[in-house]
């Protein structure tokens, strides 16, 4: 059984889950909030893709809010049986919720760019609604599991993560959701960047045949597009992903009874987790499209103020009255 008594180590640890996760969580929720409200307050971006991303990012807001609680969920709580399960459960579900939008993001845009003519024909086009129950349902079940009774919980059981989560419903999640969830995002993002660069080497082509002139030039832009692409999301996978995978395997570690320091779990699951629940947010920012709600308000604002004042500031001076043009004279 864990030791719930509030000692100086512990303290300690807290504390640093506060200094660690706060801002990173605080980020994550104003953001998500900058690019939901460009989202809905822009009729042009109002179609399927969209939705699927305005979802993603209502998961990302939630997962933002239980950043801090999730390292916290090794620590026991003095909680009865039914706020118990709804601490331990919430947090788990929001990053369920967040890893299935963003596995549906990454299959739709799959399926748009593989199947270009097809697209509209497919089920996850035609009937929206249908995909985005199932993002959010699935992880809404499969983190309810523990409330069925698949749990640990005693006549005498503290609030705990052991007391909640059996080790075989944290190996189905972590082996059996978490895990093949990230492998197939990375499968879809290479189909999706070797499909580009075929059709990178199509248009080279089409264009040497019609234009021999600046040819080369084009083919450098084009090339070093591709190339910054490619860098884009090796740096994403190897910030964003790798501390996450590397945060779920000292999980396993840990669960394996693995003398692992509680400083390091902690660090590696508020970096992990919180470097995972950025990658939202880095695709909204670099989206000029989600970001064009604020830019005219920027320059609607903020410009007009700045170009009035710079008139008031050139503004020519009064005409002398006649009592300073005889004193002149």
């Amino acid at each position: 059984m864990e030791n719930c008594s509030d000692q100086d180590g512990e303290r300690f640890q807290r504390n640093l889950i506060f200094y660690l996760s706060t801002p990173l969580s605080a980020f994550i929720i104003l953001a998500n909030l900058f690019i939901i409200v460009g989202i809905i307050f822009n009729r042009k971006l109002h179609d399927t893709a969209n939705y699927f991303f305005l979802s993603l990012l209502f998961a990302d807001f939630l997962t933002g809010v239980a950043l801090p609680f999730i390292p916290r969920m090794k620590f026991c709580k003095d909680l009865d049986y039914h706020s118990c399960l709804f601490v331990y459960i919430s947090p788990n579900f929001f990053f369920l919720s967040f890893l299935s939008n963003l596995l549906m993001v990454h299959y739709e845009k799959y399926l748009c760019i593989i199947y270009p003519l097809r697209y509209r024909s497919f089920w996850v086009h035609r009937f929206v609604p249908l995909p985005l129950l199932l993002v959010w349902t699935v992880p809404l079940v499969f983190s309810c599991l523990p409330v069925f009774g698949w749990n640990q919980w005693g006549e005498n059981s503290t609030c705990s993560y052991a007391h909640v989560f059996p080790n075989a419903f944290l190996y189905l999640e972590i082996y059996g959701f978490l895990i093949p969830s990230i492998l197939a995002i990375t499968f879809l993002t290479i189909k999706v960047l070797s499909v580009a660069r075929r059709q990178l080497q199509d248009i080279k082509k089409l264009h040497r045949s019609v234009q021999r002139e600046g040819a080369l030039t084009l083919e450098k832009q084009m090339d070093l597009r591709y190339a910054k692409c490619i860098a884009s999301v090796s740096l994403i996978f190897l910030v964003c992903w790798v501390p996450y995978i590397a945060c779920l395997h000292v999980s396993v570690l840990a669960m394996e009874q693995y003398e692992i320091s509680r400083l390091t779990f902690i660090i590696l699951t508020c970096v992990g987790s919180g470097s995972a629940a950025v990658i939202p947010v880095i695709l909204g920012l670099s989206n000029k499209q989600y970001t064009a709600l604020w830019q005219a308000v920027f320059k609607k604002h903020c410009v007009s103020r700045g170009k009035s004042q710079e008139k008031g500031a050139t503004r020519p001076q009064d005409k002398p009255s006649q009592a300073d043009t005889l004193d002149s004279g």
